[in-house]
């Protein structure tokens, strides 16, 4: 109960946790996210760069390019991969969820070795990485060319060709 006698459903603490969850910690997931896309590319072959946020570009920082709005929105683009492969498309569209993962059991590790503190951050981070694998991972068709992840691979394992929904 607050100390005017009338439950409330936010307190001023809570802005500044949503705050760091909505303009740090997603995007930090996010990028996370970018760069295991980013990085089984590049182990591929192939030329690949990141996009974070919409807007005007702020900065870019050799293949990574922030934008205004960093956290709204992300991508990563890929192209030309010298192994040209079903495997090798599965494990680049796989990339973002499998570094999430790595990131997840990293933070729970140092974590449970007491090497960090439990803090709503790093409970935000899993959260927010948890999220992130989910909805790559759920099979859907936003739109022609835009597809999660999670049907990108089915989409390739059945055969079809893969839009790069980094375009």
């Amino acid at each position: 109960m607050s100390n005017y006698g009338v439950d409330t459903v936010f307190e001023w603490g809570d802005f500044v946790t949503a705050f760091w969850a909505f303009f740090v910690n997603l995007p930090l997931v996010t990028f996370i996210h970018q760069l295991g896309h980013y990085l089984m590319a590049r182990l591929f072959g192939g030329r690949s760069e990141i996009v974070l946020g919409r807007g005007k570009q702020l900065f870019r920082i050799g293949a990574v390019k922030v934008n205004r709005f960093y956290f709204l929105d992300s991508f990563c683009h890929y192209e030309s991969l010298k192994v040209n492969s079903k495997a090798s498309h599965i494990l680049v569209y796989a990339g973002g969820v499998l570094l999430n993962l790595f990131s997840l059991l990293l933070i729970n590790i140092l974590i449970m070795s007491n090497t960090l503190p439990e803090t709503s951050f790093f409970y935000q981070f899993g959260y927010f990485t948890i999220y992130f694998m989910f909805y790559s991972l759920f099979p859907i068709q936003y739109s022609e060319k835009h597809a999660s992840d999670g049907k990108q691979i089915i989409n390739i394992l059945r055969n079809k060709s893969a839009s790069n929904i980094f375009d």
